[in-house]
Parts: structure tokens; C-alpha cells; sequence
């Protein structure tokens, strides 16, 4: 058994920090930790365009930090926690506050997709 399987180096580490340095998807992340979240529930989260979203979760994609899942005609984010580098973003959300607030304004709004 390797140690290495479940730590990242320090080239990953510094890769996800950087992702990590913008607002939007470190809050993105968090908000994940709760479940999965599709595209148009974060273009009403936090008010900029379907692009600019997108732009942000293929950021997240390309390092294998959120996976995508179709349901029907919507495709859902969530955290992908059979990733690699898992234990270390983990460990880093656990150290935020809870962006539960933002999906409970979301159903509120009648904005939350509820499909499975």
C-alpha cells in the first residue's frame, strides 16, 4: 500500500489552492459538500451568467474535484469524492462556514431543481 494514493503532491496541492483562491468556487465547493447542484441553481446563487458558471466548474472538472451526472435534461455537480485529492479538499471545507443558507434561499425562490 502507497502513501502517496491518498495525499497530493505538492504541484496538485498548489493547482487546487489556486482554484481555491476565487470566491465564487471555493463557495461552489462548499455548497456541493450538501449535494449535487446544477448549472442554472448556481447562476441564481450568485447572479452571473451560465458562461462564466460553466467556466468555473470545468476549472473544478479538469482537476478531477466535481463530477458531473445527467438526469434527464439537467446535468448535476457534486464533489467527487473518489477523487485522489479528495481527503485534501475535504480537509480544507471542513474549515469554512456552512453555505447551507444559499440552497434554502434558492427553494425558497422556487429555484431549486428537485429531480432524481
Amino acid at each position: 500500500m502507497s502513501l502517496t494514493k491518498s495525499h497530493v503532491t505538492l504541484d496538485q496541492a498548489a493547482s487546487i489552492l489556486k482554484l481555491f483562491g476565487d470566491t465564487t468556487r471555493l463557495t461552489m465547493l462548499k455548497v456541493m459538500e450538501n449535494g449535487a447542484c446544477c448549472v442554472c441553481e448556481f447562476v441564481a446563487m450568485f447572479d452571473i451568467t451560465q458562461p462564466a458558471i460553466s467556466q468555473h466548474l470545468k476549472r473544478l472538472r479538469e482537476l478531477d474535484i466535481v463530477q458531473e451526472e445527467k438526469r434527464g435534461q439537467w446535468v448535476f455537480y457534486s464533489l467527487n469524492k473518489d477523487a485522489p485529492c479528495y481527503p485534501f479538499v475535504q480537509s480544507i471545507l471542513q474549515q469554512l462556514p456552512s453555505q447551507q443558507e444559499k440552497l434554502e434561499q434558492l427553494k425558497e425562490q422556487g429555484k431549486r431543481i428537485d429531480c432524481c
